[in-house]
């Protein structure tokens, strides 16, 4: 399990607007983007420790750990994506600050073959105020674990909630299972009241649907699903999060009548 999980390199995590849906943007312009998270190492590797616990001498230390072969590989991913996008890639650092990881991230995409795509570089604290100011201007998104981490749960909230982004763990090389599931979070307040929305699961679905089409799952499988979402939001029916009123398994019937 230990070598699937590395394997699975490429968290990809898109976001858009949809019709039914209120944001907080007050221009009103659609989004979508993809977020590729590095999902192997970076500042969730556990490099570290803690000594004289509970002391007031107590030290902790927590070590991030990029390598040229995993920046690398998940940078070549995020290229790909966006020639098979609308061709613009921006790259999330803080090289200002961390001189050494970060640094590396941007001089390895500098020696990538980028021909046929925009290349854009922010620092993390400039692209979380664009990604509220701006969205719309985002397409493929590449960022290490962290930053990855926390600008997925950001670009769920400028698009209108969380609930509603899918996430894939990806091992592009196709030679270790990949993994799908809702874009989530620790939410005990709802647990139990029937409330949560299921349209992140239902788009999870559709995404693998699509990943095993080259091993026969036709197409239009994942299509349907999508489809389906669509109407129901549009519809208004939606949990409260997404502007609705209806609960989770009231969101779960309205979907599957339309599949």
């Amino acid at each position: 399990m230990h070598v699937i999980g590395v394997a699975q390199f490429a968290c990809v995590r898109p976001a858009r607007t949809y019709d039914g849906v209120p944001t907080p943007l007050a221009s009103g312009a659609p989004v979508d983007m993809v977020v590729v998270r590095e999902n192997s190492e970076g500042e969730y590797v556990h490099v570290g420790g803690r000594v004289a616990r509970g002391t007031p001498d107590e030290v902790a230390v927590q070590t991030a750990v990029h390598t040229r072969r995993g920046v690398e590989r998940v940078l070549r991913y995020g290229i790909e994506a966006a020639r098979e996008r609308r061709g613009k890639l921006t790259l999330v650092t803080k090289s200002n600050a961390q001189r050494f990881g970060m640094a590396m991230w941007e001089d390895v995409l500098a020696e990538l073959d980028c021909s046929g795509i925009e290349v854009d570089v922010q620092h993390v604290d400039a692209c979380c105020m664009n990604f509220v100011r701006r969205p719309e201007s985002f397409d493929v998104v590449v960022a290490s674990n962290l930053f990855g981490d926390i600008l997925t749960d950001l670009s769920g909230a400028v698009t209108g909630s969380l609930g509603l982004n899918p996430s894939a763990n990806l091992d592009p090389t196709r030679a270790n299972p990949s993994l799908f599931e809702p874009v989530h979070g620790s939410a005990p307040d709802i647990a139990g009241k029937g409330v949560a929305n299921p349209v992140g699961a239902f788009l999870s679905a559709a995404t693998m649907l699509e990943w095993l089409a080259p091993s026969g799952v036709p197409p239009a499988a994942g299509a349907a699903i999508r489809r389906a979402v669509e109407e129901s939001l549009a519809a208004r029916e939606s949990t409260a999060d997404a502007g609705g009123a209806l609960g989770t398994s009231e969101v779960t019937a309205a979907v599957m009548r339309r599949i």
